[in-house]
């Protein structure tokens, strides 16, 4: 009896807990709802995709073995954040998880002279006000309760350079340090500021900047890659910050958790630890 008891809360690692997840209807968004909600999770999920958003939450809801709610929201905008935040609040009566998810990429213009100014202020305010936005009306909410865990998507632009556009990497870097500078101050009230960093995931997100099929940008991810012989998938991510979201991350905060089998830790140029190829064969 015991034994299954515990391998049903492992099952369900967060039942009776209630996520917000913006940008939740397509990409990883939409993949980390299924995870939560496999996982006992009430969702809210918040997208500006409104047709995408109700079918998503309606297969996610099924016949309603999931509680799912969708709702409008742009998350440049303080008032559509904020009635986010209170309509999980109205509907479950909390707030456990907020996932600030949402995020765009500008046009791949490599070279910063190419770059337009009105583009460049567009994807910090998608990918560094719109995460603002997220932590401050998900403390307005966890505040009370003295507990909570916010989560945001960063990425290895995060940490390292020459992997994305001057908006895009300068917003994730942003985004890191507001992790860290949120963790700080919500730590009195038992509240984990958190982000998740991906290498590589073939997203609309990401094939739509890269410009390839999703397999096309899956196989040019994967030469870049440090980690062979494994495809990073939406679903990892999903598990990454169900990991940040549950029990089991309970004492981590300010934390980036990278997702990039070692992609930010090397410089290749150096080629130190290359095998030949027929080594690779024999392995």
């Amino acid at each position: 009896m015991a034994i299954t008891s515990l391998l049903s809360a492992v099952s369900r690692r967060l039942e009776g807990k209630v996520a917000l997840i913006t940008g939740g209807a397509s990409g990883l968004g939409k993949r980390t709802a299924e995870v939560f909600a496999h996982h006992g999770a009430k969702l809210v999920i918040a997208d500006i995709q409104d047709e995408l958003g109700h079918s998503v939450r309606q297969a996610i809801a099924g016949d309603g073995q999931n509680d799912v709610t969708y709702v409008h929201c742009d998350v440049t905008d303080e008032s559509q954040v904020k009635a986010a935040v209170e309509k999980a609040v109205k509907a479950y009566g909390k707030l456990d998880i907020m996932f600030n998810n949402a995020g765009i990429v500008n046009d791949n213009k490599a070279r910063i002279i190419d770059n337009d100014k009105a583009d460049f202020e567009r994807v910090l305010r998608v990918n560094v006000v719109g995460v603002f936005l997220g932590i401050k009306h998900a403390a307005q909410a966890m505040i009370p309760a003295r507990g909570g865990s916010i989560i945001s998507t960063a990425s290895v632009s995060s940490c390292v350079g020459g992997a994305g556009s001057h908006a895009y990497t300068c917003s994730k870097h942003a985004v890191l340090g507001l992790t860290r500078n949120a963790a700080v101050e919500l730590g009195q009230f038992g509240i984990r500021v958190n982000c998740v960093s991906p290498y590589g995931v073939a997203t609309p997100l990401a094939t739509d900047f890269v410009g390839l099929s999703e397999g096309e940008t899956e196989k040019m991810f994967g030469s870049l890659a440090n980690l062979k012989g494994v495809t990073l998938k939406a679903e990892d991510i999903a598990n990454a910050a169900l990991f940040l979201a549950s029990e089991e991350g309970r004492y981590v905060s300010g934390h980036n958790l990278l997702v990039d089998g070692g992609f930010t830790i090397v410089n290749p140029s150096f080629g130190m630890f290359q095998y030949p190829d027929d080594h690779h064969d024999q392995a």
